[in-house]
């Protein structure tokens, strides 16, 4: 039995999750890998002729590159991690809103997108926000839906060790991580025991959307870090950890 804190990692079953992993180990806890995404791509590809086209997370970047796509007009990331991916492909990024939400985006464009022609790019699970905003200021939008999100087979772990309060910390770094645990946690008959576990533990989530899916549905949240990305998540929670284990 280690004396570290176990904190669960709950990123897609890709390289991520093995970088997660190697984060928490090198901040000093102990690693729950419980990959709560898998990416399943649709195989279509986003239209080329908008004035704007957003793409929403490195999944896109990885599955555009190499394909001769030649996204059309001014170039926009949501994120620093979405704007680096996309580079390191070899698309240039012209746009990156400080605000790195959907809403963020909404705001930045808002004035300039009146009869544009908008290409949004993303999973099947992307937030209504992006797409109501750029239609009421005026763009004509089209999403192209390039992934599905899915739960893969046996994620879970980390609900059953919240449940017998063996769990110190947790990353949601998204909505549907929330959704996707609490839905592992009530296959398992769990989900109960599982919230009382969480209520022990030290929650964090990536941005304020999470953070407001996770209250929605019962879930306490404790940190929230200012800067939107994993790592960043990561050093949050465990800082937290260690103040509380003083």
């Amino acid at each position: 039995m280690t004396d570290q804190p176990t904190v669960a990692a709950l990123r897609p079953d890709d390289e991520r999750i093995d970088a997660a992993v190697a984060l928490l180990e090198e901040l000093g806890v102990d690693p729950l890998s419980d990959p709560m995404l898998s990416v399943s791509p649709t195989g279509d590809r986003p239209r080329e002729d908008a004035d704007y086209t957003i793409l929403t997370s490195p999944t896109a970047a990885d599955l555009l590159a190499g394909t001769g796509y030649q996204p059309g007009g001014t170039l926009c990331a949501i994120g620093e991690s979405t704007a680096d991916a996309l580079e390191a492909e070899g698309f240039a990024v012209d746009l990156v809103p400080e605000q790195f939400t959907s809403g963020g985006l909404v705001d930045y464009l808002a004035g300039e997108v009146d009869g544009a022609r908008v290409e949004v790019a993303r999973s099947d699970h992307g937030s209504a926000v992006l797409l109501d905003g750029l239609e009421s200021a005026g763009a004509y939008v089209h999403e192209t839906v390039l992934y599905r999100l899915v739960r893969p087979d046996g994620a879970g772990v980390s609900a059953e060790r919240a449940a017998d309060g063996t769990l110190d910390g947790i990353l949601f770094t998204s909505s549907l991580t929330v959704e996707h645990f609490l839905a592992a946690a009530g296959e398992r008959g769990l989900e109960t025991a599982a919230r009382a576990g969480l209520d022990d533990a030290v929650v964090g989530t990536i941005g304020e959307p999470t953070r407001e899916t996770a209250q929605e549905r019962g879930i306490d949240v404790d940190v929230v870090p200012a800067s939107v990305g994993f790592e960043e998540l990561a050093r949050a929670v465990v800082d937290e950890l260690s103040a509380t284990r003083r």
